[in-house]
Parts: C-alpha cells; structure tokens; sequence
C-alpha cells in the first residue's frame, strides 16, 4: 500500500512539473518609438594645441592659454559643472633626419552651453583666447530623459500593434506581455561644424553659425507577448 502510494505521488509529481514547464505560445515582436524635438543646449570640444622644441616651454605655453580660456568660459556664465578637461597630452614627435625634438601639447575641454543664443559670442571668444581646435559638437534637450521615456512608451505601443497585425490573421488574440527587453541607445545626429567655422573666420558681424535643427530620440523594445 505504501509502495503504491508512494509511486502515485511520483506520478503526480511529474505530471505537475510537466504541466509548470510546458511551452507557452507566443508572438515575439519589435517595436520602435521616435520623437523629434528643437535642441535647447549643444556640447562642444575644443582643444588647445602647442608646438615647439622644448617641452617645458610648450606646456607652458599651454597651460598659459587654457587658463585665460578657463576664465574666459567662467566669465561668459557657464556654471563650473558644465564644462570639463577631457584630455591633457604632451607627445614628442622626433624628426629622425633632422635629428630634432619637437614636442606638441594638447588639452581638450568639453562645454555644455545651457543657451543657444549665446554659442556665437562664446565660440568667437574661445577662438581669440587661443583655441584653435574644434573637435566636436552635439545637440542635446534639458528634457532628455523625460523624452527617452515617452520615446519607450511609443516603442511599447508600436510592437503591440504589430503583435496584433500579425496575430488577427491567425484568429487569435494577443494575452498579456511575457518578456520586455528595452535595447534602444538614444543617438542624436551631429552636424558638421567646418561650415560654422568658415563663418566664424569671415568676421562678419551678426552672422548665425549654428543651424541647430531638430534631434530625434529613438527607442526600440523587443516584446513577447502571450497568444490567446
């Protein structure tokens, strides 16, 4: 009597692993949301670059520009978090036929300018304190991350639509969501900067030279949803 209960229970034990583990229909799908939006700030990275044949008096050099354009950005309001020392390099580039050092030094600051209508006036500042490199610019929202949200929601939106163009051909209806995997990079386009410069260079007075357009934000999910 024991042995026969005992080898119903095992029954039972296998048929309600079986029945926990057996496969559930599903409609895997992927979905895409994108809002565009007027920038209200850009980033840019410039640099100041020194050359001579003696590296303290390069780096000194250096360090005497990028100081007065340190003041420079203080002086133009930009609050002290917004802008950073990215990179600081000091290389020896040898002549081997003429046998000679020559040494380059390069510090690189990132600045986050908070209002546009100022860009102009800092960047013609930044070129006459010393800055003679311009090696990046990006548009970006103060409403980033409220936009990556909405993005994300209209991602969800979009794969259940789809989920649902697919499964009404089949008569059936999609049950709730099994699995949501968010694998959505927010990337913003980013303009070429040499034809704001050339502007810049033309010392025209009242010239624009930022064309700052739209950026669009994207989100893209990948949903299971549960057939019904």
């Amino acid at each position: 009597m024991k042995k026969l209960f005992f080898a119903f229970a095992v029954l039972f034990s296998v048929m309600t692993n079986a029945q926990e583990f057996r496969q559930i229909p599903l409609v895997n799908v992927s979905g895409e949301g994108k809002i565009k939006v007027v920038p209200d700030q850009v980033a840019i990275q410039v640099s100041v670059v020194s050359k001579g044949n003696k590296s303290a008096d390069v780096k000194k050099e250096n360090d005497t520009k990028v100081d007065a354009i340190i003041k420079y950005i203080k002086k133009m309001g930009v609050d002290v978090k917004d802008f950073q020392t990215l990179r600081v390099y000091l290389n020896d580039e040898y002549d081997y036929e003429k046998k000679k050092h020559n040494y380059v030094a390069t510090q690189t600051i990132n600045i986050l300018i908070k209002d546009l209508s100022k860009y102009d006036e800092l960047m013609e500042g930044l070129t006459d304190t010393g800055v003679n490199n311009i090696s990046g610019i990006e548009f970006k929202s103060s409403k980033e991350e409220t936009l990556k949200a909405n993005a994300r929601k209209l991602a969800v939106i979009d794969a259940k639509q789809k989920a649902e163009e697919l499964v009404t051909a089949l008569g059936q209806k999609v049950g709730k969501a099994f699995t949501i995997t968010d694998n959505s990079p927010v990337s913003y386009p980013q303009p070429r900067y040499e034809m704001a410069m050339m502007k810049m260079a033309d010392g025209i007075a009242g010239n624009d030279t930022l064309a700052a357009g739209e950026i669009e934000i994207t989100a893209n999910v990948s949903v299971s949803f549960v057939l019904e």
